[in-house]
């Protein structure tokens, strides 16, 4: 088990040193605030994530929106091949 980098034992002597700072009573009340900041943390990620993976979308379709009449200028501008030469 590893998370953020951190071993079992490594979180074992946290949980300990955690425990004879903050007590047995405290320790209830930090954990649950710090879940919820990780979770929040995580909330404001993904809606970062979203937000950034809307704009690049938009950014996409606004770029093959401007680019498409010069496809179709040079598209215009090639000559058409007659079939009917042979």
């Amino acid at each position: 088990m590893n998370i953020f980098g951190i071993g079992l034992p490594e979180m074992a002597v946290i949980f300990t040193i955690a425990l004879l700072v903050f007590g047995p009573k405290k320790l209830p009340e930090i954990g649950r605030s710090m879940g919820k900041a990780i979770r929040g943390f995580q909330d404001a990620s993904r809606d970062f994530e979203s937000e950034f993976t809307r704009e690049a979308k938009q950014l996409e379709e606004a770029v093959a929106i401007s680019s498409k009449p010069e496809t179709e200028k040079l598209a215009a501008a090639t000559p058409k091949e007659d079939s009917t030469d042979s």
